[in-house]
């Protein structure tokens, strides 16, 4: 699979149906080095809203080992922790 094929998929909460929007609006992180992802970060939509006042919150971080199913045109995730979390 393309990398450009993934960053099509809509991620979609596998416990309550919630959207989180594309992937390609997520950051992927990864290690250069081996090439591993970790996971994807992804900023709050309403940070992207013109005219509201934004809020300093951290990114939502979604670990690669919560993906259950990439199909083919949605990326299906359970949250296996309700804390976001940033990666360092």
């Amino acid at each position: 699979m393309l990398l450009s094929e993934l960053a099509e998929k809509e991620l979609i909460e596998m416990e309550n149906g919630v959207r989180y929007g594309y992937l390609s609006e997520t950051e992927c992180l990864f290690d250069p080095k081996s090439g591993k992802i970790f996971g994807f970060e992804l900023h709050e939509q309403s940070a992207k809203m013109p005219f509201q006042k934004k809020k300093a919150t951290a990114p939502l971080f979604i670990p690669w080992e919560e993906i259950h199913l990439i199909g083919e045109d949605r990326i299906l995730f359970h949250r296996t922790s309700s804390k976001r979390r940033q990666f360092d």
